[in-house]
């Protein structure tokens, strides 16, 4: 089974961790069941940039983001060619390394 190695955030998970992640999930979703409280504002459809995160290591696994999703990474703070909307990129069999960037466009923290 594929791990997620999530670097520290100091909101998110200050120590950083390291899950286990069932292959066809989100990136999104695997945080979430383990606990990772990232924000995901639009209910996980790709509607919004809140739950961005930079895949430091691993990223060539991943299937291409769709066109939706492309249009919508270019509103997020801190984008890089590397960066994803966590709920559209599905985990395959690699072993990744994300990175949850510090700040969104959301105003207010969603709570669940």
């Amino acid at each position: 089974m594929p791990r997620i190695t999530v670097l520290p955030h100091p909101d998110c998970v200050p120590s950083g961790a390291s899950i286990e992640a069932t292959p066809g999930t989100s990136i999104c979703d695997a945080l979430l069941e383990n606990d990772i409280d990232i924000e995901h504002a639009c209910g996980k459809v790709g509607a919004c940039t809140t739950c961005h995160v930079i895949v430091r290591e691993g990223f060539p696994s991943l299937a291409q983001a769709s066109d939706n999703e492309e249009d919508m990474l270019d509103r997020a703070w801190g984008v890089e060619h590397l960066s994803r909307l966590s709920c559209q990129a599905i985990v395959a069999e690699a072993d990744l390394t994300v990175e949850i960037p510090r700040y969104s466009l959301n105003h207010a923290k969603e709570n669940g």
